[in-house]
């Protein structure tokens, strides 16, 4: 019996494999217990069908989040924070509000989680922030801090 797996199945296979089982393993436990389904003509021509549509829509992902990383090379945005006496900033810049900057600055909207985290700006002068935006991509952004 040919099944195609909806899960992976430990010492089987992979999500999307067609594999070759004995009839009562594949109804009783991988089609039974939701592992897998029969691997009918029907339902191989609908697992492609659905296998395409989400390579289409990673694809249009990637090519928004490149889109994404262009803006950001490019973008620069000035933060204004409070100083103290000896011209240090009151605590530092934080992701919330590089985030803000960047959409009021120039209307890019991003998640404050794509900004690297280790990076910590307590001083004022110009930073380069790095973003990973998923799937291997990375943008950098010019910020500049200056007290008020």
């Amino acid at each position: 019996m040919k099944v195609l797996l909806i899960k992976d199945v430990k010492k089987l296979g992979k999500k999307g494999e067609v594999k070759e089982v004995k009839d009562g393993y594949g109804k009783n436990f991988l089609i039974g217990k939701g592992f897998a389904r029969h691997a009918t003509p029907e339902i191989l021509a609908q697992h492609a069908q659905d296998e395409l549509v989400v390579a289409q829509s990673l694809e249009k992902e990637v090519n928004e989040l490149k889109e994404i990383a262009k803006e950001l090379d490019k973008a620069e945005i000035i933060i204004t924070k409070k100083l103290g006496q000896n011209g240090h900033l009151f605590g530092s810049v934080t992701k919330e509000e590089i985030a803000v900057a960047l959409k009021e600055q120039h209307g890019i909207e991003i998640d404050k989680k794509h900004i690297n985290e280790k990076i910590i700006i307590k001083t004022v002068g110009e930073h380069d922030l790095d973003f990973k935006l998923g799937h291997g991509l990375h943008a950098t952004l010019h910020v500049d801090v200056q007290g008020e």
